[in-house]
């Protein structure tokens, strides 16, 4: 869905998150994920490298702070695939965001995707369930929620949502007049 945003939206960028999992098949160092080995992770957050980070699904994922400083001054916004711990680090520190939680039809609908993508373990699967499950009830911590039923549909309301913003003010325009 996130690509689908990307593509139709050229003012729109995705940050790309450091982790500490390995790549799954067909994944790109630097394109679909940083893959930092643990003590890599670890020296970066000892150096304050990271806007946020947090352990996810048994592995550390995080938000770079010199890429995401980078993509910011482009004038792009950025897309942060973070969880709901990391959209709490960002209000923490009182950064001008706003936070959309992508929620799946249902926790059944999320395990048929999971299990499609024949990419996790069952014990991986449980795990990312029961995390589902913790991360659903913290919804209401957003601002806004859609639900990634049709994939179209899902991506006209966030597109919706981000022209909303910038229209207010929020978010630059990049498709704006600079004279």
């Amino acid at each position: 869905m996130l690509r689908e945003a990307l593509r139709r939206d050229a003012g729109l960028a995705l940050s790309i998150t450091a982790t500490t999992r390995a790549p799954r098949p067909g994944e790109t160092d630097g394109v679909d994920y940083v893959f930092l080995s643990a003590e890599e992770f670890e020296r970066r957050i000892a150096e304050g490298a990271f806007v946020e980070w947090a352990e996810v699904h048994g592995h550390r994922y995080g938000t770079l702070r010199e890429p995401l400083d980078r993509l910011l001054a482009s004038g792009r916004d950025a897309v942060l695939q973070i969880d709901v711990q990391g959209m709490r680090s960002l209000r923490a520190l009182g950064l001008p965001v706003v936070t959309i939680f992508l929620a799946p039809p249902s926790l059944e609908e999320l395990e048929r995707r999971l299990r499609d993508r024949g990419t996790e373990s069952e014990s991986t699967i449980r795990l990312r369930l029961e995390n589902a499950r913790r991360e659903l009830a913290a919804r209401d911590e957003y601002d806004y929620v859609v639900v990634n039923d049709v994939v179209d549909a899902a991506v006209d309301r966030l597109l919706a949502i981000v022209a909303a913003e910038r229209a207010a003010g929020v978010a630059p325009d990049p498709n704006a007049d600079a004279n």
